[in-house]
């Protein structure tokens, strides 16, 4: 009896422990009951009823990568290039996924490669080129909408390669070179026009601050005169005031007059004319007449000799 018992034990755990599942993290497990889908499993510890459910999916809801290889795909402007995407998706819904297409990822492979000729169909090479992000934009929300019945969450999808004609190639290397020595040569063209304007601009400033200088200079020496002169013609007032407040007379300012015209002459041969009533004056003058010798008349006998040489023309 106790071996009957050990034995039908035994065979019960040998059942049971099997169908004791446990569902690791970040996944779920679709289980039908006799064919039939009857609930999903997420993380934990669960007990399948023997021979009567089954585990027919296991799905991961971590977010994975289709790589897609390269397709050949047609611009608008008649240009065959191969182009290859990568596609970020993520399962949310295990029966939707489990019951919603036969090969859901092979499904969203071929709904890729259909979306991506349809979108590049409509652009031309530049702008195919250019435009990556519109069409990873574009990409995304169309197999986003149309995987949402696949349980399939399209998170973002790229353009991994876009690679034209060999012969595209080259003309797109001779453009670009082409495109180069253009700006090269207006780069040059700018720092030459910049150069000579900074020039232009330091000789104009240098001539302005030379004109200025020299203005400047003229001003100086102009006031610089003028100070002089005024200097000078204080003095010779004060002088002059000094000589007034003295009480020097006539006769003593006189002869400062001559001593004056002989300090000009400078021992120089100079001639000095002196005006009929400066020498009346001076033959008034008694200190003149002492110190030069002078008389106050004029010698007879020269006064006869001119007499004499003087002849009437008349009388001849």
């Amino acid at each position: 009896m106790e071996v009957l018992l050990l034995v039908f034990f035994i065979i019960i755990a040998i059942i049971l422990i099997p169908n004791i599942k446990i569902v690791p993290q970040a996944q779920e497990f679709v289980v039908e009951f006799l064919g039939k889908y009857r609930t999903t499993w997420s993380a934990g510890i669960h007990f399948k009823v023997p021979f009567l459910e089954r585990i027919s999916n296991r799905v991961t809801l971590k977010e994975q990568v289709l790589d897609s290889p390269p397709q050949p795909v047609i611009t608008k402007d008649n240009v065959t290039m191969q182009i290859d995407t990568v596609i970020y998706y993520a399962i949310y819904d295990a029966k939707l996924y489990a019951y919603g297409a036969v090969n859901p990822i092979s499904a969203l492979s071929n709904l890729a490669a259909t979306t991506l000729r349809n979108i590049v169909g409509e652009l031309e090479l530049d702008g195919t080129l250019t435009s990556r992000d519109t069409i990873n934009g574009k990409m995304t929300a169309i197999l986003d909408d149309a995987t949402d019945k696949w349980g399939i969450k399209v998170n973002r999808v790229e353009l991994k390669n876009i690679i034209p004609p060999t012969e595209i190639q080259n003309a797109m290397e001779k453009q670009m070179k082409a495109e180069r020595d253009r700006r090269e040569t207006m780069l040059q063209a700018e720092g030459h026009k910049a150069a000579a304007i900074t020039r232009a601009e330091g000789d104009k400033q240098a001539m302005i601050l030379a004109a200025e200088g020299e203005r400047d200079a003229r001003i100086a020496r102009a006031e610089g005169e003028a100070k002089a002169i005024y200097l000078s013609k204080k003095a010779e007032a004060d002088g002059l005031v000094a000589l007034k407040e003295a009480g020097i007379d006539a006769t003593v300012l006189e002869l400062k007059k001559y001593e004056a015209l002989v300090s000009m002459s400078d021992g120089k041969a100079a001639k000095i004319i002196v005006p009929t009533d400066a020498v009346e004056m001076t033959k008034a003058n008694v200190i003149f007449s002492e110190t030069t010798g002078l008389g106050d008349k004029t010698n007879p006998e020269y006064t006869k000799k001119t007499e004499k040489k003087k002849v009437d023309p008349c009388c001849k």
